[in-house]
């Protein structure tokens, strides 16, 4: 996912992009735990996701 996709999405888009994330990374932490996750690194990208998506939210609040 890339910041300038993003940006063009608004408010109620972004609040639905992050609670997707945050259910993926959810899944994604039970499978580690239940050792079933093969490929470890998703949890790193969906946490990076996460993180572009608050840094979007912010940045479109102190525009405000």
């Amino acid at each position: 996912m890339k910041a300038s996709d993003l940006r063009q999405k608004n408010e109620a888009e972004l609040e639905k992009e992050l609670l997707d994330l945050r259910r993926a990374q959810f899944s994604l932490r039970m499978q580690g735990a239940t050792q079933q996750l093969s490929n470890t690194s998703q949890i790193g990208k969906v946490r990076k996701d996460i993180a572009r998506v608050k840094t979007i939210q912010r940045e479109k609040a102190t525009a405000k």
